[in-house]
Formats: structure tokens, sequence, C-alpha cells
């Protein structure tokens, strides 16, 4: 039976999406330049169900499924914002955003099978709905789906993409394997952040630059601006992770921690706890219910209870601040670039990153 899905809640408008409206764009060519956002995304979006398209009824559902389900569209945004920095949005800037976003659903897929994950986006992970191997082949076929829509940019886009995986599965290798016994578990941390998701989001404003003709010399800034927003995202997902509001996040609180991800607030407590014996408390604490729950053992009180513990932890509040630090670069790293509509939207995307957890 195939599963019911709502309605995607369509990025349509700017300030629906990263929360960027007539009060920041106030002048004719700041309003010229939010319609061409909202056009391409519009195009990306009819590009995405077009392209998500196999000429088969099974493929078809499972492959729109996470895409149905919503999403902020992050990655063509980017993509398309950096373009206005060149041209504009010309076709092939389309299908490099459409590639990006596609790949990035693909490796939902892939990431929700390896993490045992029960939901996405607010509705049963496709794991969780078709099995492992539906789950696997969906992503499968959207990786290659990406890979043609890419391979008509050419050869440097081409390259690009095969890094940009390379760095995914790398990541996600070295978050499945863990720290070496002689590394510091933050900084591999921090570096699988950077490879999961800061290589993407990074490639998504590249893709833009390169592909609207702007100077060639705006390309390492918009990379380091995407590497470092990234990280900031990821390190406000952990902060988000231990909130008990269901209702917003579509996750239980601890959801990572239940699945045995070591997000940041638990790798600080853990470092803290080498010299704090209050730290040492409640890390044996979530150590010991973690443990049972892999076991069905556990008294879910007492784990949201340690959960809730460390998201009032003055642990929480440090990642909160390193989150801040790495926004704060993500900007500074955009001095190259002109003043304007484009550092402007940039910007404020950058804080709209992290004042998702307010």
């Amino acid at each position: 039976m195939t599963p019911s899905v709502p309605l995607a809640r369509r990025s349509n408008t700017l300030s629906s999406s990263l929360g960027l409206g007539d009060k920041l764009f106030a002048s004719s060519d700041e309003k010229k330049f939010a319609r061409a956002m909202e056009t391409g995304l519009e195009a990306v979006e009819v590009g995405l169900l077009r392209e998500m398209s196999f000429a088969d009824n099974l493929a078809d559902v499972t492959s729109r499924y996470l895409l149905e389900a919503g999403g902020k569209r992050v990655r063509p945004m980017l993509t398309l914002l950096t373009a206005q920095l060149g041209t504009g949005n010309n076709d092939n800037v389309l299908i490099a955003a459409e590639a990006i976003e596609i790949t990035h659903l693909a490796s939902l897929y892939h990431d929700d099978v390896m993490d045992e994950a029960q939901m996405r986006r607010g509705v049963p992970s496709a794991q969780a709905v078709w099995g492992n191997s539906v789950a696997i082949l969906t992503g499968d076929l959207l990786f290659a789906r990406a890979s043609k829509l890419v391979a008509s940019l050419g050869e440097e886009a081409i390259r690009l993409q095969a890094d940009t995986f390379e760095r995914l599965c790398l990541g996600q290798l070295h978050e499945t394997i863990g720290p070496r016994a002689d590394e510091d578990a933050i900084a591999h941390y921090l570096q699988v952040l950077g490879d999961k998701t800061g290589s993407l989001i990074a490639a998504a404003a590249r893709v833009g630059v390169m592909f609207s003709h702007a100077p060639e010399e705006f390309q390492e800034p918009v990379v380091e601006f995407g590497e470092k927003i990234g990280v900031a995202f990821q390190l406000i997902d952990d902060v988000i992770d231990l909130s008990p509001r269901v209702e917003e996040t579509g996750k239980a609180a601890g959801t990572d921690l239940r699945a045995g991800v070591s997000t940041l607030p638990l790798l600080y407590l853990r470092r803290l706890a080498e010299t704090d014996s209050d730290a040492a408390n409640l890390l044996n604490r979530i150590d010991r219910d973690l443990n049972a729950a892999a076991y069905a053992e556990a008294d879910d009180a007492e784990l949201s209870a340690a959960i809730a513990e460390l998201r009032d932890h003055a642990v929480t509040r440090q990642t909160l601040e390193e989150a801040h630090r790495w926004a704060a670069e993500a900007v500074a790293a955009l001095a190259p670039l002109p003043d304007g509509p484009v550092k402007k939207a940039l910007t404020r995307f950058a804080e709209t990153i992290v004042d998702r957890s307010n």
C-alpha cells in the first residue's frame, strides 16, 4: 500500500525560506533581486519534480517521498543567491541547483538507513515505510539522476560532484568508525560535520558562481562561507536535538543521542567529566540509560530527565556559542564580495541559521 504523505510546504517566498522579506529588500534593485530568487526557486521546484520521475510507479513514489515531505531547499537557495553575483538564473544554474538538491535528498535516504532513523521531516522515514533495501536503492537512483544532470554541465562540474561525493562518504565513514585513539574527539566531530554537511553546502554556493559566469575570485569566499555555515547549521541541530518541542522538530528530545550519535554537547560533557564530578555524574547517567535503551531496558523517564539536564547544562550553551563562532567566520569570509543584496542575503542567511534554536 502506498503511504500517504502530506504535500510539501513549498518554499515559495524568500521570507518563508530564510526570513528575507520586504523590510530587508527595500530598494528597487533589491526587490528585483528578491523577485529573481522567487522565480528561480519556483523553477527549481518544477525541475525537481520533473527530474525525479523514472517511468516506474514505485520509483516515482519512493524518490519523491522526502521531496514532498518538505524541506527549506537551503542548497538550491544558496546556488541561486550566489548566481546573482553573475548573470543570474540561466539554465545551467537551475540544473546545478537541482542536481545539488537531489544529491542532498539521496544522502538522506542513506543516512536514515545507517542511523536506523524512524522519522524524517515529520513523516516516517523511507526505510521505516519500505525497508532498508528500497531506501538504499532509492538513494542510489537519486545519486544517478544527479550525476546525469551534472554530466550535462561539463568536466569541471563532474569533478566537483565527485570530490563532494567523496567527502560525503568519508564523513559518514568517519562518523561510523569514530575517532582514532590518538585523535581529539571534538576535532574529529567537527571534521565529520565539514565533510557531511559543509562540503555540499559549499558546492551549492560554488556552482552558482561557476555557472552564472561571475568573477572567478568570488568562488573561494562563497566556498569558505558554505563550509563554515554548514558546520554552524549542524551544531545548531545538535542543540535542537535536545529540544522537547516534538511538534516543531518532528523528533523526540535526544533522538540523535538515542541513535548513538555523540553530538557536541555530549562530547563537551565527556571532556568536562575528566575534571568535574557533577559532569561525570551526569555523563554516567546518560551513558547508563543510553546503553539500557539499546537493549530496550531503559526507563524512558530517567533518560528523558538526563537529556533535559544536558539541555540546560553549560556544555549546550557552549555548543551554541561555537555555532555562532562558525557563523561569524562564515560571514567574515564574504568580505571580498561586493556590497549589495547578495552579501546582505548571505549574511542574513547565516543569522537565520543560528537563530533557529531560539
